[in-house]
C-alpha cells in the first residue's frame, strides 16, 4: 500500500512533471499527446487526492518534506498539511481541472502553441495545490505568487493582441497591491507567535482576547491579499478584463479554483477572524458590495464570457459575505457548487464559441438550442443552478449564505438577495438571447466534438446533485461537508444558526419566488427576441454608469496610471535625456581624450623611454627619503 506520505507529495508532483516534459518537448507534442499526458497526470493527482481523503481519520498530518529556512529562532519547513480542509480544495483543483484539461483538447486543438498551453495549464495546477497544501503561510505563499505568475502568462497567451497583454499585466500588478498585504500580515505573526505554520500560529491565537490590535492588523493585511486574488472591491477590475486568455483558462483560473484563494486563506485563518469583529464587519460588507457591482454591471454586458466574468464576482462577493458573518462552510460550500456550475457555464460559453467560429456578442447569437443541444442542456442547468432554483445545487449553497447572513445582518440580506434576483435576470437574459429566438449572426452553428460536451455533462450532473454535500438540518440532512470542514476549522466548528425553522422555510420560499418570477419578467424581454439593438442614445445617466462599470477603471487610470504614466515619461525623459546620455556620452569622451594624451608619450624614441625610467626611479627615492 503507496504511504500516505507518498501520496501527498505525488498530488503537485504528477502536475509538476507535466510542466517539466512538456514544456522541455513541446516541439514534439500535439493537442492529443500533450493534452492527453496533462490530463493524465492531473487526473492521477485527484486520485492520490481521493485516497487521501479516503484515508482520513478527522485529524490533521504534517507532511515534512525537508528543514527549508533555518535562521535563529526562525524555522521553516517546507512541508503539507493534509487536513478536511486541504483535502476538500485539493479534490476540487485535481477533479474539476481534469474536466477543463480534458476539454482543451478539443478546444485547443489547432492552436500552434497548444503544448505550452498544456504546460502551463499543469504549472497552475501544482501552484494551486501549493496554495492549498502549505502547512504554513510561507509554503502557501509560494503556491499563491505561483498561480499569480500562470494567471499572467495564460490570461496574455495569445500575446500578438496588445490587449490581451495589457489584460495580463494588469491581473499581475493588482494581485500585487494585494501580494503585499499578505506579506506584511507574515511579518506581523511571525514577530508575534515567533513562527508561520498554521498549527501552532492558530493555537496561540486561540488563547488571545478578542479585538487585539496586531490581530485586527493582521486579519486586515491578510484581506487585502485575499481581495486582490479574489477580485474584491477595490482590487476586481483585473478579472473581467481575464477573459482575453483561452476560455479553459477562465474556466479552470478565474472562475473554479484560483480566484477562491482568498476564501481558503480566510478559512484556513478563521482562528484569527473570529478574535477580529471589526475585520468581520469589513469582510461582509466589501463581500456584499462586490455582489452588488458584479450583478448591475453583469446586466448590461453583451460578450458572453463578460458576463459570466462578473458573475464570478458577485459570487465570490457572496463567499466573502458568508466569511463575514463567521458561515465559513457556508462560503466553502458555495466555493464547491460554484466550482462545478461556474465551470460548466464558461466551458459552455467556450462550446458556443466555438460552434460560432470565435463569436462572443450575443447580440449575434440566438436560436442555438436545435443546433447544439447538447450545450444547450447543460447551460441550462447551470443557469437554474447559479439563479438558486431547487433542487439545484447553487439553491443549497446560497441559501445558506442567505440564511446566516438574515441572522447577522437583515440590511446585508436585503441587499445580497436584491443581487440574487439581478443575477437571475442577466443570466437568463444571457441563456434566452444565446438558446431562443432567431438566430442572428452570419456563421453556420454546430454541435462541439465529443471530448468537448462529454466533460459538460459531468459537470452539470455535478452542477445538480452537488447540493447533496451539505443539505441542512431544515430538509432532514445532517450538513455533511460542515461536519467534515469542522475537524480542520475551528469557525466551522464554532458556527451556530440561531433562526426559526418556520423563518428559514419563510426565507426561501419567498427567494425562490422571487427568482422565479424574475426569470419570467427576463423572458417577457429577450426570450423571443429576433433582433436586439445597441445602448439606447438616451439611456438615464445612472444605467450608463452601470453600463460602463461604474466607471470604475476609469477612476483608477484617472488615479494611478495617468499620473504615473505622466512621472514615468517625465523621469524618462530627464534621466534619460539629461543625466544617463549625456554621462554615458561625456563618459565615452573623457576616455578618448585620454587615451590620445596618453598615446603621445608612446613616442618610440629609445632615449625618452631611457629618461622616463629614471626618472620615476628618482621620484620613487624622493619619497621614501621624504617618509623615512
Amino acid at each position: 500500500m503507496v504511504s500516505t506520505d507518498l501520496l501527498a507529495l505525488l498530488v503537485p508532483a504528477l502536475p509538476l512533471l507535466g510542466t517539466l516534459v512538456i514544456g522541455f518537448g513541446r516541439k514534439r507534442f500535439t493537442a492529443n499527446s500533450g493534452g492527453g499526458l496533462a490530463t493524465a497526470l492531473v487526473a492521477g493527482a485527484f486520485l492520490c487526492s481521493l485516497l487521501l481523503f479516503l484515508r482520513h481519520d478527522g485529524g490533521t498530518r504534517i507532511v515534512h518534506l525537508f528543514n527549508w529556512i533555518t535562521l535563529g529562532d526562525m524555522n521553516i519547513p517546507f512541508a503539507f498539511q493534509i487536513d478536511a480542509l486541504s483535502l476538500w480544495m485539493m479534490l476540487i483543483v485535481t477533479g474539476v481541472g481534469t474536466v477543463i484539461h480534458a476539454y482543451s483538447i478539443g478546444y485547443m486543438h489547432d492552436d500552434p502553441r497548444v503544448a505550452t498551453f498544456f504546460a502551463q495549464l499543469n504549472l497552475f495546477t501544482f501552484a494551486m495545490l501549493l496554495l492549498v497544501m502549505g502547512s504554513n503561510f510561507l509554503v502557501t505563499y509560494i503556491g499563491w505568487e505561483g498561480v499569480g505568475l500562470c494567471s499572467y502568462l495564460l490570461i496574455g497567451f495569445w500575446y500578438t493582441n496588445p490587449d490581451f497583454n495589457y489584460a495580463g499585466r494588469k491581473a499581475f500588478v493588482m494581485n500585487r497591491i494585494g501580494d503585499m498585504g499578505m506579506v506584511m500580515a507574515m511579518v506581523l505573526l511571525f514577530l508575534q507567535f515567533g513562527t508561520v505554520n498554521y498549527v501552532p500560529v492558530m493555537g496561540q491565537a486561540g488563547a488571545m482576547s478578542p479585538d487585539n490590535p496586531l490581530i485586527i492588523t493582521a486579519t486586515l493585511l491578510l484581506f487585502l491579499g485575499a481581495t486582490g486574488k479574489s477580485a474584491q472591491l477595490p482590487l476586481l477590475t483585473w478579472l473581467p478584463d481575464a477573459m482575453a486568455g483561452p476560455t479553459p483558462v477562465s474556466a479552470l483560473i478565474h472562475a473554479a479554483t484560483m480566484v477562491t484563494a482568498g476564501i481558503f486563506l480566510l478559512v484556513r485563518s478563521s482562528v484569527l477572524y473570529d478574535l477580529a469583529p471589526y475585520t468581520q464587519d469589513i469582510v461582509l460588507w466589501v463581500g456584499v458590495a462586490t455582489a452588488l457591482f458584479g450583478a448591475t454591471v453583469g446586466l448590461f454586458q453583451n460578450d458572453i464570457k463578460k458576463v459570466l466574468a462578473y458573475s464570478t464576482v458577485s459570487q465570490l462577493g457572496y463567499m466573502f459575505a458568508a466569511l463575514g458573518v463567521g458561515a465559513y462552510s457556508a462560503g466553502m460550500f458555495h466555493v464547491t457548487t460554484h466550482a462545478f456550475f461556474k465551470a460548466l457555464l464558461f466551458l459552455g460559453a467556450g462550446s458556443v464559441i466555438h460552434a460560432l467560429g470565435g463569436e462572443q456578442d450575443i447580440r449575434k447569437m440566438g436560436g442555438l438550442k436545435n443546433t447544439t443541444k447538447t450545450t444547450y442542456i447543460t447551460f441550462l442547468v447551470a443557469t437554474l443552478a447559479i439563479a438558486g432554483i431547487p433542487p439545484l445545487s447553487g439553491f443549497f449553497s446560497k441559501d445558506g449564505i442567505l440564511a446566516h447572513t438574515f441572522a447577522d445582518s437583515p440590511a446585508a440580506y436585503a441587499v445580497l438577495v436584491f443581487a440574487a434576483l439581478l443575477t437571475a435576470l442577466y443570466m437568463f437574459r444571457l441563456l434566452f438571447l444565446t438558446f431562443f429566438g432567431s438566430y442572428r449572426g452570419t456563421a453556420h452553428p454546430h454541435e462541439s466534438p465529443k471530448v468537448m460536451t462529454v466533460p459538460l455533462v459531468i459537470l452539470a450532473v455535478l452542477s445538480a446533485v452537488g447540493g447533496l454535500l451539505n443539505i441542512p438540518h431544515v430538509f432532514g440532512g445532517n450538513e455533511w461537508l460542515k461536519h467534515l470542514l469542522a475537524t480542520a476549522s475551528e469557525g466551522v466548528a464554532a458556527e451556530h444558526l440561531d433562526l426559526p425553522v418556520s423563518t428559514e422555510y419563510l426565507l426561501m420560499a419567498s427567494t425562490t419566488l422571487l427568482v422565479v418570477l424574475t426569470i419570467w419578467y427576463a423572458w417577457t424581454i429577450y426570450g423571443k427576441k429576433t433582433t436586439l439593438d445597441g445602448e439606447p442614445a438616451g439611456m438615464p445617466f445612472l444605467k450608463r454608469l452601470v453600463a460602463r462599470k461604474w466607471m470604475l477603471d476609469g477612476l483608477y487610470a484617472w488615479l494611478v496610471e495617468k499620473p504615473f504614466g505622466w512621472l514615468s515619461r517625465h523621469l524618462f525623459s530627464f534621466g534619460e535625456g539629461k543625466v544617463a546620455v549625456p554621462l554615458t556620452i561625456g563618459t565615452g569622451k573623457t576616455t578618448l581624450g585620454l587615451g590620445e594624451l596618453v598615446r603621445k608619450v608612446q613616442s618610440g624614441n629609445t632615449s625618452f623611454y631611457l629618461f622616463g625610467m629614471m626618472a620615476g626611479v628618482v621620484v620613487l627615492l624622493l619619497i621614501t627619503l621624504l617618509s623615512a
